[in-house]
């Protein structure tokens, strides 16, 4: 029989049913593992909502303050799904409890309170990972493993783009529980920590650390109305951010996000060129790995189109879902996280991005902030 993970979820929106359901899905597709989740509590301040949660997605038990969930007993693992100010607190707290932790990203509002929680949780010894789910989307992970093997060659240039178009309209208002991404006292930044911060961790997942970034954004509506307050204050977050970046490995990177892009949802891509190959992913067609390779010959040579779905084991996680030729999602990549979460903890290994890991990405964060303000190269 499995071990039980009894997980306690803090927050009940768009992240918390995304987890939720990776949670939910494991074990009917991950049977092997001996550690399982079970939904044990799920904890939010409205009782309503929270129980309308709870009974909606199958949580035992509801919380109406995330101190008395640590503090339970029957809790394994706390879900910090909440605005970013309050990753902090919630996850020192528990550390000190003992509970392993699955934090959404970003990991904090910046790179000094992220040490501190790397410091908590090193202390604490207490297993971590945080949500930059892109990772194991089985093509991008099928990219970490060509570029490992040496295939590309020398490294010359990584691009990314993560475009949105939600927030065009004058008339949005900023804060409040559904718009807190628009506040900087919540999110601490906008289109950086919240899109780019996930391209930045694929990005060093794939292709090593950055070293130094020069950046710009721009906030294009300076004022909107603050739920909170029903007054118009001045906005202060970036709703765009492009930056320019040398890797370690002395490749050149060009990074772009906004929520001004009109006609994109959320488009999420990558580009990779080497030496010997290119690759190249978007997350429209998210099962599709792009792959230019400079050996082939003849009429045919260019591009191809690579459907990640085989099961003979050479493509991740494939083997776990339906026949080769059928797709799957972007739902699936957080499957993956909580089955490989929960692999960690039968072998004694870390799943990253731990804390530690998702440092470098706020580092970086911190560093193109400081760039687009100061005018300037900024060193991570």
């Amino acid at each position: 029989m499995a071990t039980p993970v009894n997980v306690g979820m803090i927050g009940y929106g768009f992240m918390g049913r995304a987890h939720t359901n990776g949670y939910k899905r494991c074990p009917d597709f991950f049977p092997e593992l001996d550690h399982q989740p079970v939904l044990k509590a799920a904890c939010a301040r409205s009782k309503d909502k929270i129980q309308a949660f709870a009974d909606q997605w199958g949580y035992e038990s509801i919380e109406t303050d995330w101190r008395a969930l640590i503090a339970r007993d029957d809790i394994d693992a706390v879900d910090i799904c909440v605005p970013n100010n309050l990753h902090k607190e919630i996850a020192i707290a528990a550390a000190e409890a003992g509970k392993m932790i699955l934090c959404e990203k970003p990991l904090a509002m910046n790179t000094a309170e992220g040490e501190i929680m790397c410091q908590a949780v090193e202390k604490a010894g207490v297993a971590n990972t945080v949500w930059y789910n892109y990772r194991r989307v089985p093509a991008v992970t099928l990219a970490k493993q060509v570029i490992e093997s040496g295939a590309l060659g020398r490294i010359f240039h990584y691009r990314a783009n993560f475009l949105q178009d939600w927030t065009i309209s004058e008339d949005l208002p900023q804060g409040g529980e559904a718009l807190w991404r628009l506040d900087a006292e919540a999110a601490g930044s906008g289109v950086t920590g919240d899109l780019l911060a996930h391209c930045i961790d694929t990005a060093i997942w794939l292709n090593g650390t950055i070293a130094d970034v020069t950046a710009m954004t721009e906030t294009f509506i300076k004022e909107r109305v603050h739920q909170a307050t029903g007054e118009k204050t001045k906005v202060t977050i970036d709703d765009a951010c492009s930056f320019l970046c040398h890797f370690s490995n002395g490749s050149l990177g060009l990074f772009e996000s906004t929520r001004y892009a009109r006609g994109h949802k959320a488009m999420n891509t990558f580009e990779i060129n080497g030496s010997e190959m290119s690759l190249r992913w978007d997350l429209h067609d998210l099962h599709r790995l792009e792959v230019f390779d400079n050996k082939d010959e003849g009429a045919l040579r260019g591009w191809k189109s690579v459907h990640v779905s085989d099961h003979g084991g050479e493509h991740p996680y494939m083997d776990k879902w339906w026949v080769p030729g059928l797709q799957i999602g972007y739902e699936h990549s957080f499957v993956h996280h909580v089955a490989d979460f929960m692999k960690s903890l039968d072998e004694g290994n870390e799943c990253g991005p731990t804390f530690r890991d998702a440092l470098e990405t706020q580092k970086v964060c911190d560093a193109v902030l400081n760039s687009a303000k100061a005018h300037s190269w900024e060193n991570v």
